[in-house]
C-alpha cells in the first residue's frame, strides 16, 4: 500500500552540537539564553548539520532522538521535494559562529580542488548573516583589486594582511556571501548565523602568530592548498548582494542572498500575526527574534530566539501563530532542473 504523501511529516527542531574554538567566547549562551554545559570558550554552535562526524538529532515529536541522516531514510522525498542531496549529504549546514577573537584567514576548496583531492573534500560556499558586532567590528572577505598571488603569499607568510584583504565594517542585519575559493576572516567581537554547504574543509593561511594553548604550538598552516583554490584573476565578489523586497500577505519579507546552492530571505511578523503556507520544497527557519507557534502535520512547536527549525517539504498545510514581533532567516534551496 502507498504511503500518502506527507503522511507523518512535521516541523522538526535539533539538538545544537557546540564545538570549543580558541577564538569563541560565550555568547551564543547570552544571545539565546541557552546553558553552557562547561566553562570551555565555545566558537560553534552547529545547528543543523549532516556530516561523516557530526550528525544533528531530532529533539521534538515522534522522531526524537534520530539522527537527520535517518530522517532523510525514513522521510525520503517527503523532507526534500524535489531538492537533491549535496554529494550524498543534507544539502546545508547551519551554525551559529562566536568569534571573540579574530579567526584565522582561510579558504574553502573550490569544485576543481574538491575533484581533484576526493573523498570527504566537499566544495563550501557561506554566507554570513550579522547578528551582533561590537563598534567598528569587522569581517575580512576576499582580496583587495590587483592582489597577486606572489603578494597574498609573501602577506601570508610576514602577517601584513592589512591591504591585502578587504575589511568591511559590519553591522547587526547585514549578510555577506562567500563563495568557495573566497579568503575570509571574522573580526573580534561578531557574532553570525553561518549558512554554507555541508563541509567542514577549510585551509588556514594565516592564524595571526598565536599559538593553541592545548599544544603551546602555532596551528596547522595550509598556505599551498589554499593557493591552489584562490582565482588571483578574477575581482573577489562584492561582500553583499542588493536586498529585494518579497511579497507577502501576513509578513514582510527582503531577499538577502540568491546564490546557485541556497537563497536566504529576511522575514518579519508583527505580533498576533497568523498565516499559513504549503512548504512545497524543504525550509530551514533561523529565528532571529520573537516568539510564535508553528502546526503541522499534526504537531504544534513554539519557537523563539535562536531555534532552527527544518520544514519538509511535503508539509501542505502550515499555520503560523506570532505571539510576540518576530524576525527569522527562511532558507531554501534550488530545486534540480
Amino acid at each position: 500500500m502507498r504511503k500518502e504523501i506527507g503522511m507523518g511529516v512535521y516541523p522538526v527542531l535539533f539538538e545544537p552540537i557546540y564545538k570549543p574554538k580558541l577564538w569563541g567566547g560565550r555568547r551564543i549562551f547570552t544571545q539565546f539564553e541557552r546553558t553552557a554545559l562547561s566553562s570551555e570558550p565555545i566558537g560553534e554552535s552547529w545547528e543543523l548539520a549532516d556530516l561523516e562526524e557530526d550528525q544533528s538529532r531530532v529533539v521534538n515529536g515522534p522522531q526524537r532522538g534520530r539522527t537527520i541522516t535517518q530522517l532523510l531514510a525514513d522521510w525520503g522525498p517527503d523532507l526534500l521535494g524535489r531538492v537533491g542531496l549535496f554529494d550524498g549529504r543534507f544539502p546545508l549546514l547551519i551554525k551559529f559562529l562566536d568569534a571573540c577573537d579574530f579567526l584565522s584567514v582561510q579558504v574553502h576548496p573550490d569544485e576543481r580542488m574538491a575533484r581533484q583531492l576526493g573523498g570527504n573534500v566537499r566544495v563550501k560556499h557561506e554566507a554570513w548573516y550579522i547578528l551582533a558586532a561590537e563598534a567598528n567590528g569587522v569581517i575580512y572577505h576576499g582580496l583587495e583589486p590587483g592582489v597577486t598571488a606572489e603578494v597574498f603569499r609573501e602577506a601570508s607568510l610576514t602577517g601584513r594582511v592589512d591591504g591585502v584583504l578587504r575589511k568591511v565594517i559590519v553591522r547587526p542585519g547585514d549578510c555577506y556571501y562567500l563563495p568557495s575559493g573566497t579568503p575570509h576572516a571574522l573580526g573580534a567581537g561578531v557574532l553570525v548565523a553561518e549558512i554554507q554547504t555541508p563541509s567542514d574543509i577549510t585551509y588556514r593561511t594565516y592564524d595571526w602568530g598565536r599559538l593553541d594553548p592545548k599544544t603551546g604550538q602555532p596551528r596547522e598552516l595550509h598556505l599551498e592548498q589554499a593557493m591552489q583554490c584562490i582565482d588571483f584573476d578574477s575581482p573577489s565578489p562584492p561582500p553583499m548582494q542588493e536586498s529585494k523586497p518579497i511579497q507577502s500577505i501576513w509578513t514582510r519579507a527582503v531577499r538577502l542572498l540568491d546564490c546557485p546552492c541556497f537563497v536566504m530571505d529576511r522575514v518579519e511578523a508583527r505580533a498576533g500575526a497568523e498565516g499559513g503556507f504549503a512548504a512545497g520544497c524543504p525550509r530551514v527557519w533561523i529565528v532571529l527574534e520573537g516568539q510564535g507557534v508553528i502546526e503541522g502535520g499534526n504537531e504544534q512547536i513554539e519557537f523563539g530566539k535562536g531555534h532552527v527549525l527544518l520544514i519538509p517539504a511535503a508539509l501542505p498545510d502550515i499555520r503560523v501563530r506570532v505571539h510576540a514581533a518576530a524576525s527569522w532567516l527562511e532558507v531554501t534551496v534550488p530545486e534540480q532542473g
